[in-house]
């Protein structure tokens, strides 16, 4: 079981905290809810971003196995990611200024930072009211898979029109074949620079490595085959798309993983797709995402999950059915953006509703905590685990619970009754003894939210 640092509410009011801090003793262990029958609770905060205390009531209630089918199939439309429709940005100020005077770049380059301040509140907001949460904590773990940051793309309307890319795919196939022309992750990689007088590698590399086998399923030749087979593609950043161009393709014939034909870019990841690890390195990414980052997948685990390749909900209901899933309880760090949601869940906010001087506020704190929306630090993706558990960290995410509990007239409260709106099934005895002297409950909801109970699952 993963323990996060005991310090872990240095930073926020440390003048008063720190004598209740001091009578951290040996206290009772506080239960509030009834005793569970099944792995409800942990289902949901796994499968979504966590469960409000109502939703949590309501899957308990139906038990495990309605709850699961529920998440992996939702019924109808998502009546609450109705309230928050896609944007619309416009075209991208440079699609039509290839040489822009200097006063034009600034003004493109403000009118960027507006949009990529309208897809962040957009995102947040959607994962925060949307009902079929394991649809968007899927969309979210994809965006992590197939990593692209903005702060090289630069251009928000690309990074919607990759969001909507991963989101119309009927499964990881369809996905796959989508992606290695998105043209936000096309330029992330260079891959508008690679022709056949010139060839470029990077694409080739990262999907062997990253988005479809994994490392040490191929070789170097493998690679470079495979970047002769993604030449001719060029960004048209007006139409949001790659366009190919015949002239600078790469028409020879390749040998890629023991397969030798005049491969383009479909063809080639047809043969990737063909290969066994390729389900086996999905069924594995899932399973460190959802259930563990410390231990590999178990073999019976993971040929389960591989039965359900390419349905990515059909891989996560045999991974939420497996036992090997319930017996992580208690060893995955929420990661930032995870703990941010879920917390807006729980407490009713919404980013939407934000004032812009707040919302600004809690990106930069993200920022900080290392997770920013559409902003990946690399094409690996985010850490996990205890990466998320730093001093530094830990003073970040008391900032930024004090702003949600801020935005809240939540009156009297009490340990008992902050943990149930977390939906927190138990305090140890080392914070509830932190807990039961705390009379303000903004201060309280602040605290709970901080907890370890609130940051492990």
């Amino acid at each position: 079981m993963i323990v996060p640092e005991e310090n872990w509410a240095v930073g926020y009011r440390q003048q008063d905290l720190c004598s209740t801090m001091a009578r951290i003793a040996a206290g009772r262990l506080v239960t509030y809810v009834s005793n569970m029958t099944d792995d409800t609770d942990l289902l949901l905060r796994r499968a979504g971003f966590g469960p409000t205390a109502t939703e949590l009531a309501a899957s308990r209630q139906v038990g495990y196995a309605a709850t699961l089918s529920g998440l992996t199939a939702p019924p109808g439309p998502d009546i609450g990611a109705t309230s928050a429709p896609f944007p619309s940005l416009g075209t991208d100020p440079y699609a039509d200024r290839p040489n822009p005077s200097p006063d034009e770049r600034i003004a493109a380059d403000e009118t960027r930072r507006t949009g990529l301040g309208v897809i962040n509140r957009w995102w947040l907001d959607r994962m925060t009211v949307a009902n079929h949460q394991a649809v968007e904590k899927l969309q979210f773990f994809w965006h992590g898979h197939w990593a692209t940051a903005v702060t090289k793309v630069k251009s928000p309307q690309l990074m919607l029109r990759q969001y909507r890319t991963i989101r119309e795919a009927t499964d990881f196939a369809v996905m796959a074949r989508r992606m290695v022309v998105d043209p936000a992750l096309v330029y992330w990689l260079d891959g508008q620079f690679n022709t056949k007088a010139a060839p470029n590698e990077n694409l080739a590399r990262e999907l062997f490595e990253l988005f479809v086998l994994g490392i040490g399923q191929y070789t170097e030749a493998d690679v470079k085959e495979a970047g002769r087979a993604l030449t001719g593609w060029r960004l048209d950043l007006g139409a949001e798309s790659c366009v190919f161009d015949p002239r600078h393709h790469d028409t020879g014939r390749k040998t890629v993983l023991g397969r030798t034909g005049p491969f383009d870019a479909r063809a080639l990841v047809d043969v990737l797709l063909e290969q066994e690890t390729c389900p086996q390195f999905i069924a594995s990414r899932l399973w460190f995402r959802y259930a563990s980052s410390t231990q590999p997948i178990p073999r019976p685990t993971l040929d389960r999950m591989t039965a359900a390749f390419p349905a990515p909900m059909g891989m996560l209901a045999a991974l939420f059915e497996d036992d090997a899933f319930h017996a992580t309880r208690g060893t995955m760090v929420k990661q930032p953006i995870e703990w941010l949601v879920g917390g807006m869940r729980q407490l009713g906010v919404r980013p939407v509703h934000t004032p812009t001087e707040t919302l600004t506020q809690i990106l930069d704190g993200l920022a900080g905590l290392g997770q920013r929306p559409f902003d990946p630090p690399s094409v690996g993706g985010w850490p996990s685990g205890a990466a998320w558990l730093s001093s530094a960290a830990a003073q970040v995410r008391l900032s930024l619970a004090g702003k949600l509990a801020n935005l809240l007239d939540p009156g009297k409260l009490t340990p008992e009754s902050v943990a149930y709106i977390l939906c927190i099934d138990t305090w140890t005895n080392r914070t509830y003894a932190v807990l039961r002297d705390v009379q303000n409950s903004r201060l309280l909801l602040t605290l709970g939210l901080v907890s370890p109970e609130y940051l492990v699952t």
